[in-house]
């Protein structure tokens, strides 16, 4: 049992990666993710982490580097997606650059249809994973990376996915990607017969992913175009920069750019639900540390990642139906509709899965599903924020 094994290890960590991956690497994909779900049962500590051995079991199983298509047909939902992920990351393994082709090539075959898009998050999202590990974690190389995808949507996700990487590589020493990072450089020519705008890699760098000093940094030094997507990571770099205080976290968004203080306090919600090992009691409590008229957003984040961890709409339902404020439920369930959005295209089909709603709230889960206008409970509560 590998529950018992790694317990006895002298390293943890190690030990659940070797266990989970030997059997993704042999093609048994949904062995090893079946195995982590056990192990998760009997451990908090994979409970809080395990989006991190998905990511090791995507990396087994992409190690080929085979049709991408074909293998996440064999990864599943659970612990955020972190196993299409991580096919992503070792895609990009057997690469030193990429170029504008090549990017937007890598996902398309998942951007055709609009009952896709789920999964289309998760490649795109992947690979501003695989960017940033590409060029040893330089997070602005990785951005730029991102940048060669034509489309808005495909880029904002695949920069999520760079500001994710670069707080994993310093949160999680063992992280799998690690081992993976290029320490490869171009030779010769060799620059000169990639294709136009690539982005090219460039041996080691000196870019510093976290700031002590400065609570919002990298948010702090970027361009405008990155800003959405690196604050909603931000509160993990709050989180590590002060040992996991909350309340410091949440006093911390206080200070974020005007345009960007929802973001930082559903960032804060996102990571509240993983603290709170998705005890919804507990999750409650920990918003309640957040000056009052932020708590709807500090809920709308933790919502948001109760329904990625399993891509389970019901399970962000039950959250709202917990919280004890009116304004708060408003944007929970505002918060489910748009994660119903990308779970599913057919509009009959976001209308079913928002309809065991609480019925006060209904018309704010159909407005995030894009198929009403704002209630005017939603209205209130934006208004009360810009003032």
């Amino acid at each position: 049992m590998i529950l018992d094994i790694c317990r006895k290890s002298g390293d943890k960590a190690k030990c659940y990666e070797a266990s989970l991956a030997a059997p993704a690497r042999s093609g048994q994909v949904k062995v090893a993710m079946g195995a982590l779900n056990k192990v998760a049962a009997g451990d908090p500590d994979i409970r809080r982490t395990g989006h991190v051995y998905a990511h090791a079991i995507g990396i087994a199983a992409g190690s080929t580097r085979g049709d991408i298509s074909k293998a996440f047909t064999q990864c599943s939902e659970s612990f955020q997606s972190g196993c299409y992920h991580g096919v992503i990351q070792a895609w990009f393994s057997g690469i030193d650059s990429i170029g504008a082709a090549d990017a937007n090539a890598l996902c398309a075959p998942f951007r055709a249809n609009e009952k896709d898009r789920w999964i289309r998050f998760q490649c795109v999202h992947g690979m501003g994973h695989g960017l940033t590990m590409l060029y040893q974690h330089d997070l602005p190389k990785g951005l730029a990376g991102c940048d060669l995808l034509t489309d808005w949507w495909d880029r904002h996700s695949c920069y999520s996915g760079a500001f994710m990487e670069n707080i994993v590589n310093v949160t999680m020493p063992h992280h799998p990607a690690t081992a993976m990072t290029h320490g490869k450089s171009e030779h010769g020519d060799h620059h000169e017969e990639k294709a136009a705008h690539a982005v090219e890699h460039h041996g080691s760098t000196a870019f510093k992913p976290v700031d002590s000093n400065d609570q919002l940094y990298p948010c702090s030094i970027m361009p405008e175009r990155y800003l959405s997507a690196c604050y909603e990571m931000q509160t993990s770099v709050m989180l590590h920069n002060n040992k996991g205080d909350i309340a410091g976290a949440a006093k911390s968004c206080e200070s974020a750019p005007a345009a960007m203080l929802t973001t930082c306090f559903a960032s804060l919600g996102r990571d509240i639900s993983s603290y709170s090992q998705q005890q919804h009691a507990e999750a409650i409590r920990m918003c309640s540390l957040a000056i009052s008229k932020y708590q709807p957003w500090c809920y709308f984040g933790v919502v948001k990642n109760l329904i990625d961890l399993e891509a389970r709409p019901e399970d962000g339902l039950s959250f709202c139906r917990s919280i004890p404020t009116a304004e708060g439920k408003a944007m929970c369930y505002q918060a489910v509709g748009e994660q119903i959005v990308v779970l599913a295209g057919d509009p009959e089909q976001r209308r079913a899965s928002c309809s065991t709603a609480e019925a006060e709230y209904l018309d704010a889960c159909l407005y995030g599903a894009r198929l009403s206008t704002a209630p005017q409970k939603l209205l209130r509560i934006w208004e009360s924020v810009r003032n």
